[in-house]
């Protein structure tokens, strides 16, 4: 079921898609369905139509002030932030995006909590030896970060997974600030709550432009567009996928 939910995206993903579209009208000679689907792959590649979809997504974008933030019994900063790389005897690490990382830190240096709780995040497709929890941490530790004051949880492979982990170290009843991506903020914070732990959100990595005013290269198809339409949409399939999975669970 793990692999189903991270393999069912590739198949929706506008540029999967519309490669095989092509591919099936070329052989079909529809060309009339060709241009069709040509005109459809320029919309979502545009930043205008990613934008709008990437808002419907992360929702509300809020400015949150965090001294205004309620202190919590931890801070939970949700993984898919590295990559790593293993060799023979070492590995080496990239970064997706830090915001949540720093910004986890931040909290911790504002004392919201005196507990910082990394997930031990791996790929389904890429089990390395060391998970991104352990290497997180000790990040966290070169930035000040008291490494008594910090959890790593089991390993997990989703948000599900480290939904269960974190519960299962903090018990009923625990009141977490749960920092990840705004577009993933939705479903985290409902898989959590599912969990019987209560969440302050705080949103980070907004992915969307907060310029209401629109620009003639925003109707120029780019990479980067596309890519945030993809994100949007990968992140529709999960919400839809974890909403059955808990319906036919209780």
């Amino acid at each position: 079921m793990i692999f189903l939910h991270k393999l069912l995206p590739l198949f929706v993903m506008p540029t999967l898609v519309f490669i095989a579209l092509i591919f099936i009208c070329t052989y079909k000679g529809y060309k009339k369905l060709i241009y069709l689907f040509s005109i459809l792959f320029y919309i979502v590649s545009t930043p205008v139509f990613s934008n709008i979809i990437m808002k419907i997504v992360e929702g509300e974008y809020i400015y949150q002030k965090i001294e205004e933030l309620d202190e919590a019994d931890a801070i939970v900063i949700l993984g898919g932030m590295l990559k790593i790389y293993e060799f023979e005897n070492s590995y080496n690490v990239e970064w997706n995006d830090p915001d949540r990382f720093f910004k986890g830190i931040k909290l911790y240096d504002s004392l919201k909590s005196d507990k910082i709780i990394f997930t031990g995040g791996k790929s389904p497709f890429n089990l390395t030896q060391v998970s991104e929890g352990s290497v997180l941490k000790n990040y966290a530790v070169k930035y000040g970060v008291l490494e008594e004051d910090i959890i790593v949880t089991k390993e997990v492979l989703n948000t599900y997974d480290e939904s269960l982990a974190v519960s299962e170290v903090l018990g009923e009843n625990k009141t977490v600030i749960l920092v990840t991506s705004a577009f993933h903020m939705n479903r985290a914070k409902l898989l959590f709550e599912k969990q019987g732990i209560k969440i302050i959100p705080y949103k980070v990595d907004f992915k969307r432009s907060i310029n209401s005013k629109l620009y003639f290269i925003d109707f120029i198809p780019s990479s980067d567009a596309l890519k945030t339409t993809e994100i949007a949409l990968r992140e529709v399939l999960g919400r839809i996928y974890y909403s059955f999975k808990t319906l036919f669970s209780d």
